[in-house]
């Protein structure tokens, strides 16, 4: 007895205001209180515990969580935000602690009697670490830990691993570091979910404590009964698994959060974590540079997949880029007056482009194709257009695929669906494919087409003199001939791919690889079709800043300095070689494609779409963001080619076994990427 005297058992419980899926969940009221100071009411009733402890970080977001925790009478102690167990640690010894129960401040049913009971035979006991978690036969949400402050000491000194330092207690757990002990409940209910992670998870908690209103002392075994009586009141997470957020990383917690407040999750559908990982893909980025990536965990990636989705060429964060468009940030990037570069600019690209006269300056790529199309449709005064391509999200282009009948059968672009798109436009934009010319002479014989717009190459390069005879067929007829180079300028030649076909355009329209990833697009044309714009209205108050003309200005420059386009093509022909001489090695059939530079292949198997899956899964683990498409920048030097390879031949192995045989879904961790939408020719 004399023995219980001398220890001191102090209850830390965690909490912050910056959780990743449910940011100020702590702070956020229950019947106008926060739920913070519900579970410290709980805890309180406990009697086998002699302090309780709120340990939150020195994060001044946490500021408001301290003033109230310190105002209900509770001691509080502020460390390091990721590294939990230093801040347990520092806490457990400003505390005066011999033992500690680890309490997590978004589990507001913790049970005191629960508490004492376990308390009490942690006490009792010999063990280093007694809990309920291993395994679990409770409540996600009444788990409960406690173990020495000894125990606690040797881990913060040894455990290195970054899932140890963050949730605390993995090292001591550990098979043969400590002497452990579970208790079980007497009925396994592991199945329910108290705890509060998500907006899901608040709604069910906020419900309990609504239904025993006024009341804060109900039990677990209360909660249980209610569920059994009430189960709607139970069913808005109840699909959530147990622990999840302990394997997630952060950027897969905050795409989870974006999904229930952003249509889609995100601005673009090519960079949903679906299209690659569903599951554990990181999501989100903290910073890049060169052909790196790092997470919003710290870890560090290469890129060899789609280099922020081909925009930069020269790398992230280039610093001749960079540093021109800091002077801009400091210089001032937006008044009432215009910016001067973008004078400038359009002199390079008329520099660039001589048969151009005139230029358009844009944000993004959709906006400069449909600036394109409004100027040449006013040019021609012909509302119908001849499409082959894929251009963007505007009404205009999307029109394509309202079809010929209800059921939008024959898509040009599968997977795009026009809802939303006025009916009214059906039959303005009429698709045609590529190499395909007499398809586009029969659309000029039987429409007044006012414009040809197209990608000047598919998935491969003009056959029978194509491009020389849509040009033809647009000179006699006097339709606009537009090239849309926003994907495909500044890759093979210093401006247009067309150069390299000897075809010029009325129209073109530069974007992607213009501003080494600051926001950048041109419209040009002939100056005669260009003044056509004066005829209509196309205005943009963001299309006057600064920054993306200083970017465009220096990306030029060091493109022509370093002949970028010759670099990017030539590691592009490397990889696609190099893919085809993997999959050979291994008997696998792929299909290459794709401009060099932005290469990409498939596996032709019916389980193409599990083995991308695969790939993908794999090369994360090993520290790539990897595919199977890749868009060359000039920081993919030989080594860091060399390196993907090295770590993708095992991958190729693995699904060679299972061509043979193997089955690959149980080699997956999670769901199958999506398709996305298919590009026809």
């Amino acid at each position: 007895m004399e023995t219980l005297v001398s220890r001191k058992l102090v209850a830390i419980v965690q909490a912050r205001m910056g959780s990743t899926r449910l940011p100020n969940k702590v702070m956020k009221t229950i019947e106008g209180r926060p739920m913070i100071g519900l579970l410290l009411e709980r805890l309180s009733r406990a009697r086998k515990i002699d302090a309780i402890v709120v340990a939150t970080s020195g994060d001044i977001r946490n500021d408001p969580l301290e003033a109230y925790v310190e105002e209900l009478g509770f001691a509080v102690f502020r460390g390091s935000e990721n590294d939990v167990l230093d801040r347990y640690y520092r806490a457990a010894c400003a505390a005066g602690a011999t033992d500690v129960m680890r309490i997590t401040g978004d589990c507001p049913f913790v049970d005191p009697a629960l508490v004492d009971e376990f308390a009490e035979a942690y006490l009792q006991g010999n063990s280093d670490y007694l809990s309920n978690i291993a395994p679990p036969t409770y409540a996600d949400g009444l788990d409960i830990e406690v173990f020495s402050f000894a125990a606690l000491e040797r881990a913060w000194h040894e455990a290195k691993a970054a899932l140890e330092r963050e949730h605390v207690t993995p090292y001591i757990r550990e098979p043969g570091k400590f002497s452990t002990a579970n208790k079980a409940a007497e009925t396994d209910f592991s199945d329910r979910r108290w705890t509060v992670d998500t907006p899901e998870d608040f709604a069910v908690v906020s419900a309990v404590f609504s239904h025993f209103h006024p009341r804060t002392d109900f039990s677990f075994a209360d909660i249980l009964e209610l569920e059994i009586r009430k189960p709607d009141l139970f069913k808005a997470n109840n699909t959530f698994q147990r622990n999840e957020g302990m394997t997630m990383g952060k950027g897969q917690k905050l795409w989870q959060r974006a999904k229930s407040i952003i249509p889609g999750g995100n601005m673009l559908l090519s960079k949903r974590a679906e299209m690659f990982l569903p599951d554990q893909w990181p999501a989100y980025f903290s910073k890049s540079k060169g052909c790196k990536v790092w997470d919003l965990d710290g870890s560090e990636y290469t890129d060899m997949c789609i280099m922020g989705i081909g925009t930069n060429t020269l790398g992230y964060g280039h610093p001749e880029v960079d540093e021109a468009v800091m002077e801009t940030v400091r210089a001032g990037n937006m008044s009432t007056l215009n910016c001067p570069e973008e004078v400038y600019l359009a002199e390079k690209l008329i520099e660039l482009n001589p048969w151009a006269g005139m230029v358009r300056f844009a944000r993004s790529g959709g906006e400069a194709n449909a600036i394109a199309i409004r100027i040449a449709r006013a040019a021609t005064g012909r509302d119908k257009v001849a499409v082959c391509g894929y251009h963007g999200w505007h009404d205009w282009y999307l029109s394509a695929n309202l079809g010929e009948d209800e059921s939008l059968a024959g898509h040009l672009l599968p997977g795009l669906e026009p809802r939303g798109v006025p009916r009214g436009l059906r039959g303005t934009v009429l698709p045609f494919n590529y190499n395909d010319f007499q398809a586009l002479e029969a659309l000029s014989n039987d429409h007044e087409i006012g414009v040809i717009k197209m990608e000047v190459v598919r998935n491969k390069g003009p056959e029978d003199n194509f491009l020389y005879k849509v040009r033809e067929l647009a000179t006699r007829k006097g339709i606009v001939l537009i090239f849309d180079e926003c994907t495909s300028g500044f890759r093979e030649t210093f401006g247009g791919l067309y150069q390299k076909y000897g075809v010029e355009p009325d129209m073109a329209m530069y974007g992607k690889t213009l501003g080494n990833g600051y926001a950048i697009t041109a419209t040009i044309g002939r100056t005669e079709i260009m003044q056509a714009a004066q005829a209509t209205f196309i205005s943009s108050t963001f299309w006057t800043e600064r920054i993306g003309p200083t970017a465009a200005l220096k990306t030029l420059e060091v493109m022509q300095r370093e002949k970028s386009w010759e670099t990017i093509t030539a590691i592009g022909h490397d990889v696609t070689r190099r893919w085809e001489a993997l999959a050979h090695k291994h008997g696998l059939s792929i299909t290459t494609a794709g401009l060099p530079s932005l290469t990409t292949y498939s596996f032709n198997s019916p389980n193409a779409l599990a083995y991308k899956t695969f790939v993908t899964q794999e090369m994360l683990a090993k520290g790539y963001l990897a595919s199977t498409n890749f868009y060359a920048c000039t920081e993919h030097k030989p080594e860091v080619i060399d390196a993907y390879f090295e770590a993708l031949d095992p991958i190729y192995a693995t699904i060679r076994e299972c061509e043979d045989g193997r089955d690959i879904m149980s080699l997956l961790k999670g769901p199958i990427c999506h398709a996305g939408f298919r590009r026809l020719n």
